[in-house]
């Protein structure tokens, strides 16, 4: 291979995050191919310099054929972007097995697929970034969002381990860290309450902590705390950094609200960080 492919693909482009680091980096000169389940939700990135895909990461066909795509194109995906991911909420013991599955093939296992999928080309061409969108929420835990949080811890051991395994083949893995985004993702996640709520049963004793968990995360979202927060053009400005960056930055922290709460949270003892938890979420009984 020649010539170094410098080529973005990003999961994850309908809203958000993967919206907005579609159109920084377009506009920034890159060549970007945004993805979604459903291209038509997305046509428009393409009136912004995108090319256009679609991907499923719940889909083994689907990413292939998004990944050998961009391949037969470009000789190989230079930047991987895995953004798609979603938030789901509830009580552990309230939580159908088949949504926690979901939860895991969407945050977690397309991810691993894609990275396993992108790196042989990027490995040849001796150069590639991986980008994984982990959260605080991969340092810390809240009440009710314990699966949520689950996959994002998991991203962190991936993103460590897969460090050290592909610098050696000129390939960098940056994980970026959010706080607080002010997109739809916080109505995604009080919607993902229902599965948990469809599978209760009558006297159900996390009734009314479920209940509390989904009125904390709108508030969270809609209320003053929205200040330590920031749009979803602040974490593509911080991935467009870390991408033209010399060195790259193994982890990539954006928004007040994570960078207050994560040392917050490592200086605190369980016990002190539980009881912090009972102020706002009541104990289930």
């Amino acid at each position: 291979m020649t010539q170094v492919s410098r080529a973005v693909l990003i999961t994850g482009c309908s809203s958000g995050i993967g919206r907005a680091t579609a159109l920084r980096l377009a506009a920034g000169g890159w060549t970007v191919y945004a993805s979604a389940r459903t291209p038509s939700a997305i046509a428009d990135l393409g009136d912004a310099g995108c090319r256009i895909l679609p991907l499923d990461v719940t889909d083994e066909q689907s990413m292939t054929a998004a990944v050998a795509e961009v391949e037969r194109v470009e000789g190989a995906v230079g930047v991987l972007i895995n953004n798609a991911g979603y938030s789901q909420s509830g009580a552990i013991e309230t939580v159908p097995l088949d949504a926690v599955r979901r939860q895991f093939e969407t945050n977690v296992f397309g991810l691993v697929r894609l990275t396993q999928l992108v790196l042989p080309k990027m490995r040849a061409q001796g150069w590639g970034k991986i980008v994984n969108l982990g959260s605080m929420g991969g340092k810390l835990t809240f009440p009710g969002g314990g699966h949520y949080h689950a996959t994002k811890y998991a991203l962190e051991a991936l993103s460590d381990a897969l460090r050290f395994e592909v610098r050696g083949f000129g390939v960098d893995v940056i994980l970026v860290e959010p706080g607080l985004i002010t997109t739809e993702f916080g109505n995604a996640a009080t919607a993902s309450l229902g599965a948990a709520a469809e599978a209760s049963a009558d006297g159900d004793p996390y009734a009314h902590f479920n209940a509390t968990v989904g009125a904390v995360t709108k508030g969270a979202y809609e209320g003053p705390l929205r200040a330590f927060g920031g749009g979803p053009d602040r974490v593509a400005k911080a991935i467009e950094r870390a991408l033209r960056r010399r060195r790259a930055p193994s982890r990539v922290v954006v928004t007040p609200s994570a960078k207050l709460t994560i040392p917050t949270r490592k200086l605190l003892p369980d016990r002190a960080w539980d009881a912090a938890m009972r102020a706002q979420f009541p104990t289930p009984r």
